[in-house]
């Protein structure tokens, strides 16, 4: 099963809603070099697929840009949050094996679950690391090359 990049976000501090800068390098053992999150540690790139957007548009959300969800990587095509630990991604030209999927919600709630009143990473999304390093852009494939447990 393949995906597409449907956008690549970045923010310039933790905690802030991402905006789509349409292509990043993904560096080995970093993720995103321009993105907040980077660095020598296991959550180095997030993904969220558009499956997540949907759920929350029929909640009643709207004005959700890709982002949002403070995601690097939003994903068509593809649900993200299926896919078991140490899954292997081709992600553009860049290889991503998976680390943990959702996360903890800040104390109090983060800057996204009180501006749409819920968030979808906690549960649904995946944190990545770079197992090797290249560009990621809009429109590239996303492909699953391993699938550990299955």
């Amino acid at each position: 099963m393949t995906g597409q990049v449907l956008a690549v976000n970045v923010s310039s501090k933790r905690g802030e809603i991402k905006h789509n800068v349409g292509e990043a390098f993904l560096k080995q053992n970093y993720g995103l070099e321009t993105d907040a999150h980077s660095g020598d540690w296991h959550r180095q790139v997030s993904l969220l697929s558009l499956s997540s957007f949907e759920k929350m548009h029929a909640m009643g959300a709207i004005g959700l840009d890709y982002g949002v969800f403070a995601e690097n990587i939003t994903v068509g095509g593809l649900d993200v949050a299926t896919l078991p630990l140490l899954t292997r991604l081709k992600v553009g030209e860049a290889i991503l094996e998976v680390t943990q999927i959702g996360k903890e919600c800040h104390n109090q709630g983060c800057a996204i679950k009180k501006q749409v009143g819920s968030c979808v990473m906690p549960v649904e999304g995946i944190f990545t690391r770079v197992l090797e390093s290249g560009w990621v852009r809009v429109g590239d494939s996303v492909e699953i090359l391993t699938e550990e447990g299955k």
